[in-house]
């Protein structure tokens, strides 16, 4: 049996194990039942694709998404492992070969849709082809409680018992209630080896702030980090598809992406996403799960998430690599009334809605945090941590107030008006505000009445968000949102316990955190060739870019500067497989020995179209910025200038037929396009 570390090495390419890896590989080795909560990012795949090459037999992995499946298999088949996918989206050729090589005994990993454990015949080919042990991707989607549930998870238990194998499931998000699920649905009361790893993840900074001008906001932050791949997550189907608009007139390469769309057309863009660098797609929660591209630079909010799990969730597909990745979450009251409406209108009963407000509560806690963010986040997972020196309040820490007086006057209305009401109420009644409706109920005679006029009605509204932020009170799903206090409130009204308050989260403020680097200034330019270099050889091979080399690896030989094989070889993520294909490659980049040919100028070659090739893209530089040099920046990928070159288009209609050419492009490039056709015919 070959060594754990010696396979860690020869295939994979990394020179030790991430930090609580090795022993969770072992146990799996091992042939124990496992239970792994592991941050996104953490390494969890490695977790169980390693310990399958370890031994003869089948590993079968159960996945949610097809995305994801085929990513990974495509990533373990570049890096020499036999691995195939039973998925919906195969065609039947694909499938038959996955099949055929089954049979032969040559599949170390076979990945499989939940779904796919509902067709007959399943059992016995899993049987036959002497499967060794199941792994179970996000494992929390058993729970019927989580947003991510998949009833077909639900079969794997049975699965695991007919075959008589060991089961390992693995999982980012799972709290004490999910992970006792896990245990019920998948293990059947058998209990795993549970590994709890941490939630941190050191390289993502974290940074908050309340919407002011929120379009402009999250403009302003793409704007800083062209030609980056990231994520914008919006609460509804329109609001993707205009600001995606709205980022492609400011020259980004952007599209959306959402649940109502036609089935082909998300797959596009997944497939977009996976291959091109520097995309942003602008999309619901719909677009996530699944998502396995290790080089996502970025994530922004426009709208608050659901929850705090949701959001660790979502900013954790930026940064996989491990490389430096930022984020930004705007919120304002909008988006705090939506999404306590969603919990009261929802159908679970009261007890899990009120759960599902103390869960917000959490997150808006961290979105009012007085410092350090990280310690405010991990803190929510059970985790102590010292101030991480890496988000917008360690950066640049907010101005404190004393707020125990305001919250002691807050939380006597709450009182004095029998936990019966909401926030606007309330603050009708601190300013002094003799409503219908409060007259109606005599409150204009409470002794709260007008006592916090030294505020106003949105600084209250500031008030009571920090209240609800520290969890001091929750809306009551059964009392239509009324504000009930919680136990931890008690000490400050009865002035036990001081509280400070943010003062800028008092008035409307705007931040926009300053974009961070890969690397040096110096380093940029190498960075950016081999970069090129990747991404020619991913079009040839029709793979996405990471499965060549992730950023950090890339990073790594621009800060190194590898001289020679030797010295690639101990670069992370070179594995034997990879040093072989592409070793001498980018050390030609790094040594400056030889200049990359695109792929798509190779097809081109030799021929009248390679000639009208390299001609549109003089052009397409020359007016990038526009015709005077200060316009917006445009470009067109290669892929729509091979179509021009081999289509040559002779009007703009027949122009903006071809792919990627939309109205913009067509204004910016379009009459010098046909210039050049013209000239070349």
């Amino acid at each position: 049996m070959p060594d754990a570390l010696s396979v860690l090495r020869e295939v994979f390419g990394f020179e030790a194990f991430r930090p609580g890896q090795a022993e969770i590989v072992e146990a799996v080795a091992d042939q124990e039942n496992v239970l792994a909560i592991m941050p996104t990012g953490g390494g969890k795949s490695l977790c169980f694709q390693l310990p399958a090459l370890l031994e003869d037999g089948v590993t079968v992995v159960i996945s949610p998404l097809i995305a994801l499946m085929r990513d990974q298999v495509r990533a373990l088949q570049e890096a020499g492992v036999t691995a195939g996918a039973l998925t919906s989206g195969n065609t039947q050729d694909e499938t038959d070969a996955v099949f055929d090589a089954l049979d032969a005994g040559q599949l170390r990993l076979l990945y499989m849709a939940p779904e796919r454990l509902a067709s007959g015949g399943i059992l016995s080919t899993l049987r036959r082809a002497g499967v060794r042990r199941i792994a179970v991707d996000e494992a929390h989607c058993v729970s019927q409680w989580g947003h991510d549930f998949r009833p077909d998870y639900l079969r794997i238990g049975a699965l695991r018992r007919a075959l008589d194998v060991p089961l390992a499931a693995f999982t980012a998000t799972a709290d004490a209630e999910t992970r006792d699920e896990i245990v019920e649905k998948l293990f059947h009361g058998a209990l795993p080896r549970a590994f709890l790893r941490g939630f941190d993840r050191p390289n993502i900074h974290l940074a908050f702030a309340p919407k002011n001008g929120p379009r402009q906001q999250i403009l302003s932050f793409a704007a800083a980090r062209q030609g980056q791949s990231g994520i914008v997550y919006c609460g509804t189907r329109a609001k993707t598809e205009t600001l995606a608009k709205a980022l492609r007139e400011e020259g980004h390469s952007a599209c959306h992406y959402h649940g109502g769309m036609e089935a082909e057309d998300r797959r596009i863009v997944e497939n977009r996403f996976s291959r091109e660098d520097g995309l942003i797609v602008v999309a619901t929660v719909a677009f996530g799960m699944g998502v396995d591209k290790p080089d996502i630079r970025w994530v922004a909010h426009a709208d608050l998430p659901k929850s705090i799990e949701a959001y660790y969730q979502e900013i954790g597909r930026a940064g996989r690599d491990g490389a430096p990745a930022e984020t930004l979450t705007l919120f304002g009251a909008d988006d705090i009334r939506l999404r306590r409406s969603q919990i009261d209108e929802g159908l679970a009963p009261p007890e899990r809605r009120m759960a599902d407000h103390a869960r917000l509560n959490a997150l808006l806690g961290l979105a009012e945090a007085l410092d350090c963010r990280r310690r405010v986040l991990l803190g929510y997972f059970g985790e102590e941590a010292p101030p991480c020196g890496h988000c917008d309040l360690c950066d640049t820490p907010p101005e404190v107030m004393d707020g125990s007086v305001a919250m002691q006057k807050a939380l006597s209305a709450i009182l004095r008006t029998g936990e019966s009401y909401g926030a606007g109420h309330l603050i009708d009644i601190l300013v002094g505000n003799a409503t219908e409706k409060v007259r109606g109920r005599r409150h204009d005679e409470l002794p709260t009445f007008g006592v916090g006029q030294e505020y106003n009605r949105s600084e209250w509204q500031a008030i009571f968000r920090q209240i609800m932020g520290r969890d001091l009170a929750r809306p009551d799903p059964e009392r239509h949102g009324a504000l009930r206090m919680t136990e931890a409130a008690r000490p400050i009204l009865r002035g036990e316990q001081d509280v400070q308050l943010r003062k800028d989260s008092l008035k409307k403020t705007a931040s926009h955190p300053q974009a961070r680097s890969l690397v040096s200034d110096e380093d940029a330019p190498l960075l950016a060739a081999l970069k090129a270099q990747r991404q020619a050889l991913a079009e040839a091979a029709r793979v996405p870019a990471y499965v060549i080399f992730n950023d950090r690896t890339l990073i790594e030989m621009t800060e190194t500067r590898p001289e020679n094989l030797d010295q690639m070889a101990a670069i992370g993520g070179v594995g034997a497989k990879k040093l072989e294909r592409y070793g001498q490659v980018f050390l030609e980049v790094i040594n400056g020995e030889a200049a990359t040919v695109h792929p798509t100028w190779r097809k081109l070659a030799g021929s009248d179209a390679g000639t009208l090739f390299d001609r549109l893209i003089e052009v397409q530089v020359e007016l990038s910025r526009g015709a005077d040099g200060t316009g917006k920046f445009l470009s067109c990928t290669h892929s729509t200038l091979r179509q021009i070159a081999e289509r040559k288009p002779n009007c703009l209609n027949s122009l903006q037929r071809i792919q990627g050419m939309g109205e913009n492009k067509i204004e910016r490039f379009g009459p010098a396009f046909l210039d050049v056709v013209r000239e070349a015919s």
